[in-house]
């Protein structure tokens, strides 16, 4: 693909509404690209051989609507892409055997692209579940047409999510757990305290077939952690992503539950919050790792060196694979993620924009295929590249979609007011004891 900037002029004035759309339609194309085209199934990376992401075929579900919206692909053909993937996983084997697809309704992180069955004795995972009905609740809501396809997508996406059992799911105890292996049973954590859970909650609250009971809720929110971080009063959750991944389908603008309510805020300001400790964290940079300042953060779930040690300027560094890592307590090796700072751009512009203009002028990939490289290390220094420093060789199917559909809800909302209108999302956040605002 070529350059979409050529001078440095073009870089100096990034990003403009074109440009973001043109970041936004680069890292769409992941979920063209990277598609099995017989069963709809997303690839989870880049990687050669790599199995499919049940997490990454929800993201994918959700850009639906912008793909039609921008003009990528036309609504007749987008309603058949979405047809056959519902379809799919609909009949994709649902049992206790080790090799289904899912069990209880609920779906295996990971699945053989060809087949959809499970791979490596992966867990039955009810967080990467719920991603994927949110996707598939979107297309459902957004497909609003009387046409054959449409109506069948919205009986198919209703029919996948109202199968999943959330009682069986949170095993005798108040709150969910995070999954099951057919191997072991049920996985010995559970959803508590604040991250992307948040959503998952609000979906199980809203089913009508077998729906969480009310005190889940209370039972999630009562480990909450609210303190005082540089000067900010906030919800903590160290990683960005966790402060992101419900927000990519609900507008917590005005919105609050018992527990925002007694803190007067909401969770879209909390996010504005934790997104502005970031950078206050990579500007004081307590552990003096290389580029961290004003517009160089970004701390997540994401690629890194891989695990191991180098003493590097007389300091010895401790650097890490794929683990979340979070800001101001850690875990932090150095390593900063593009994508989640662009998810970011509906909570805090007024620092994104600059800090993506400061990543574009890097060689990390936003003007290629895919979009910005995931992550990067430059305490991790690698001289057989432009950049002398560690950079993901991958892209991830879960990092795209935060991307596509930020920018959208930045600049038009879209995906907002589709889920505004999604009847069990709506139940579930009044059952969760949402009010106020657009409520």
């Amino acid at each position: 693909m070529p350059e979409l900037f050529s001078t440095d002029a073009d870089l100096d004035r990034l990003p403009t509404d074109q440009d973001l759309a043109r970041l936004q339609f680069t890292t769409l194309l992941y979920y063209l690209h990277c598609t099995n085209p017989d069963n709809g199934l997303v690839r989870d990376k880049t990687e050669p051989k790599a199995p499919a992401s049940i997490a990454a075929i929800g993201m994918a579900l959700a850009t639906i609507p912008v793909v039609v919206e921008r003009g990528i692909i036309i609504r007749e053909f987008a309603a058949k892409i979405t047809r056959d993937r519902l379809r799919f996983l609909m009949a994709c084997p649902q049992g206790p055997e080790p090799d289904s697809s899912g069990y209880k309704g609920f779906f295996y992180h990971f699945l053989d692209i060809e087949t959809g069955r499970r791979v490596w004795q992966c867990e039955l995972s009810t967080i990467d579940s719920a991603f994927l009905f949110a996707g598939a609740l979107t297309c459902a809501t957004y497909f609003d047409e009387a046409s054959a396809d449409e109506a069948e997508i919205r009986r198919l996406a209703t029919a996948l999510y109202e199968r999943a059992d959330w009682r069986w799911a949170c095993n005798i105890g108040p709150t969910l757990t995070h999954g099951w292996r057919p191997e072991s049973g049920f996985i010995p954590y559970r959803w508590r305290g604040y991250d992307e859970g948040l959503l998952l909650y609000i979906l199980g609250l809203g089913s009508p077939t077998y729906p969480l009971p009310r005190e889940s809720f209370a039972a999630y929110t009562e480990t909450y952690e609210w303190r005082n971080i540089y000067g900010r009063e906030l919800l903590y959750s160290g990683p960005l992503f966790t402060h992101q991944f419900s927000h990519m389908w609900i507008d917590f603008r005005g919105i609050r539950d018992d527990f925002m309510r007694r803190h007067d805020s909401d969770y879209f300001e909390n996010t504005r919050h934790a997104t502005y400790v970031q950078q206050e964290y990579a500007i004081r940079n307590p552990m003096g790792f290389a580029g961290y300042g004003e517009h160089c953060w970004g701390f997540t779930a994401c690629d890194g060196p891989g695990w191991g040690k180098r003493t590097i300027d007389g300091i010895e560094r401790e650097f890490f694979d794929y683990v979340a890592r979070g800001a101001p307590f850690g875990p932090d090796d150095g390593t900063v993620a593009p994508w989640v700072v662009v998810a970011s751009l509906p909570f805090a512009p007024e620092i994104v924009v600059p800090t993506v203009r400061n990543f574009a002028r890097m060689d990390l990939g936003m003007t290629r295929l895919y979009g910005f490289k995931p992550s990067f290390n430059l305490t991790n220094a690698v001289e057989d590249n432009s950049t002398g420093c560690w950079i993901s060789p991958y892209h991830f199917g879960i990092d795209q979609g935060p991307v596509v559909l930020m920018i959208e809800n930045y600049r038009t909302g879209l995906i907002w007011n589709i889920v505004r209108r999604c009847g069990p999302i709506v139940a579930g956040l009044r059952r969760a004891g949402f009010t106020g605002g657009w409520l």
